[in-house]
């Protein structure tokens, strides 16, 4: 499978219909992502697991207790297929994708999906999406769980300091140049230093390359 790197957007899905596949732990997180974002959410699967069942307890998700059918995308911005057992399927529904004109996204299986999910680390108002153009899912989601711990309580405390600051400048600063460089001086300072460990078997590897 080739590399493909995608085009990196934001997508507003607030107040739209989105339909989740699945009813695992990963269905459950991709439904809470999409909550988070404002969708108005639409699980479909014969059985939910104990997160999806308390979500829809609560009547934030909508859920149908049954295979997918066709119709279930009409109005739909965007469907998460979390199935990942069914290959025939994944690919009927990327036809589907292409002919309704839907967003489609089947984990782990991006040559059947119109767009890619990336690993995404959120701190407050912070959203940093990581991706290896799907060849290394594995490495995104650990450097998810890296930058999770340095993004603490402190950093977020920061960025909404930041927020307060910005909308402070735009109400008292009518010139645009001033507010920039106003800007500008709140995050002078700030850096971001790290450092990378790798693996026994990579260093193994790269010292033979370098023989």
């Amino acid at each position: 499978m080739s590399a493909n790197p995608g085009f990196q957007i934001s997508l507003d899905v607030k107040g739209r219909s989105c339909l989740v596949l699945g009813g695992d732990d990963e269905a459950a997180e991709k439904t809470q992502r999409l909550l988070d974002a404002g969708a108005k959410v639409t699980v479909i699967s014969p059985t939910l697991n104990d997160a999806l069942r308390k979500l829809t307890s609560t009547a934030k998700v909508l859920h149908r207790g049954r295979l997918f059918r066709a119709a279930d995308v009409e109005g739909v911005v965007l469907v998460i297929n979390t199935l990942r057992d069914n290959p025939d399927f994944s690919k009927s529904l990327y036809e589907l994708a292409k002919q309704e004109r839907f967003l489609l996204c089947s984990t782990d299986q991006p040559e059947v999906s119109t767009v890619m999910m990336p690993a995404v680390v959120s701190r407050g108002y912070l959203r940093l999406a990581i991706s290896t153009s799907g060849v290394a899912p594995a490495l995104a989601s650990r450097l998810r769980q890296d930058f999770e711990q340095l993004f603490d309580e402190e950093f977020q405390a920061f960025v909404a300091w930041l927020a307060t600051i910005r909308n402070e400048t735009r109400e008292a600063e009518p010139d645009a140049e001033r507010r920039r460089a106003q800007l500008q001086e709140a995050v002078n300072g700030f850096r971001l230093t790290a450092g990378i460990e790798y693996p026994k078997v990579w260093q193994e590897e790269r010292a033979k390359q370098q023989r």
